[in-house]
């Protein structure tokens, strides 16, 4: 194994960054690893104009460190009777780069999200008119259905008629958890692309339950069993153009995790490209990182790749155990593996 490995400076397709205090907090642990990420959208209020796009992605560049250069690239959320003109200018100013679609109360500040496809068949149409990527959170909310089993349902029930409903549209399966959603994805490498997270390849459900409950390890969507997340690491070490880097850093101060109803997310910006190093070393594919990290997800959006090299040193990760967010004087948990990992950056 290499001591050093030097890759083009990555870019994040899935980054939960808050606002406020939680924002100054986490924005330049981002920063310091990605030179662009794709920016949630699912704020309180959520950011549904274009005009509060532009506000909030003043605030991410005020929030970086001068020394550091990082584009934070917006999304619109989605929510029932979406204007498809508000969709289409956004793109055409260069503010969207893509659209989110929640189902709704499927995740953390997503109760506007989408009650039904029929209610924002219109602006899907103009984004597919468009050329702008739709970025889903593949789970359905249907009570009935098992929380393990919502992904795979998501996408008989939901994805696969939207892709024939809109054969034009490009979309994005955000952090997949089975294998069914790796096959999905390879099924339909010409319309689709498929972000993988550094927590889903590194443990599995049972983690969650080590010794009792770990909120730290508790995310939505949920982990799942091992055999889902060897077809992750499969998937994401393969080389496939599908699949890239989407961390789904997801910052909630310590105290909202530990508590009688603990927060989904996981928040691991400092972590990330250490772990995803770990785990292609481990499955003996270091060779394809670059890839996964750098060039897959800008061939997917259209845009030039990184010129910008980074270099991961193999040695025991440096990181803090949490970042303090001073203007709530609070903290925030930093995502760790129970195995070791072996590199730094």
């Amino acid at each position: 194994m290499p001591s050093t490995l030097t890759i083009r400076r990555p870019d994040d397709w899935h980054v939960h960054l808050r606002d406020g205090p939680m924002l100054a907090a986490c924005a330049v642990h981002t920063a310091r690893q990605f030179a662009r990420a794709i920016i949630m959208p699912n704020l309180v209020p959520p950011v549904t104009k274009v005009a509060e796009a532009v506000a909030y992605r003043d605030r991410i560049r005020a929030a970086v460190p001068a020394d550091l250069k990082f584009e934070p690239l917006m999304t619109c959320y989605l929510t029932d009777g979406a204007d498809p003109a508000e969709l289409t200018r956004g793109k055409e100013e260069g503010v969207w780069v893509a659209a989110k679609l929640y189902p709704a109360h499927a995740t953390t500040n997503s109760a506007h999200g989408v009650t039904s496809m029929d209610r924002v068949a219109k602006g899907l149409e103009a984004m597919e008119k468009a050329g702008m990527p739709l970025l889903v959170h593949g789970e359905v909310t249907d009570p009935d259905v098992d929380l393990f089993d919502r992904e795979a349902v998501f996408l008989d029930k939901v994805l696969f008629p939207l892709l024939k409903r809109h054969p034009g549209l490009k979309i994005v399966l955000e952090h997949i958890t089975t294998r069914e959603g790796v096959a999905f994805v390879e099924a339909h490498p010409d319309r689709m692309g498929g972000t993988i997270t550094p927590h889903h390849l590194s443990y599995n459900r049972n983690a969650i339950f080590k010794g009792g409950i770990r909120p730290h390890f508790y995310c939505l969507p949920i982990a799942k069993r091992e055999e889902h997340r060897l077809a992750l690491r499969r998937a994401a070490t393969s080389g496939n153009p599908a699949f890239f880097l989407g961390t789904d850093t997801a910052p909630h101060s310590t105290d909202t995790k530990e508590c009688a109803c603990g927060c989904a997310g996981i928040f691991n910006a400092p972590v990330a490209m250490q772990v995803y190093a770990q785990v292609f070393a481990e499955e003996g594919k270091l060779d394809n990182l670059e890839a996964f990290a750098s060039l897959n997800g800008p061939r997917f959006y259209g845009l030039p790749a990184n010129e910008e090299r980074i270099t991961l040193r193999a040695a025991t990760l440096e990181a803090p155990e949490t970042v303090e967010v001073p203007g709530l004087s609070k903290t925030i948990t930093v995502f760790r593996p129970d195995t070791p990992v072996d590199w730094s950056f």
